[in-house]
């Protein structure tokens, strides 16, 4: 199945796994996997249980983030003072 949600897999020394999160899907949706394919793997299964779930249960679907849509990351302290000061 093909979709557009965000799966970001990062390493994490204290688990010594990757840990995937599917952040469109909340702050407690995870997976895992020993190496960075299993983690994939891992993550592409849950999301698509996740929309089969949603679409029995009639529950909307969170919206996708896309690039476009990213939210704008915050100033750096430096950069925020060059703004106060140029404007």
């Amino acid at each position: 199945m093909k979709s557009q949600y965000s799966i970001l897999i990062q390493w994490s020394d204290e688990d010594d796994c990757y840990v995937v999160s599917l952040p469109e899907w909340g702050d407690f949706c995870h997976t895992h996997g020993n190496t960075y394919e299993e983690a994939l793997a891992n993550a592409q299964e849950v999301l698509e249980l996740l929309i089969e779930s949603a679409r029995d249960r009639n529950q909307p679907f969170p919206q996708p983030n896309t690039y476009d849509r990213l939210p704008t990351p915050p100033l750096t302290p430096q950069a925020a003072r060059s703004r106060v000061t140029s404007a």
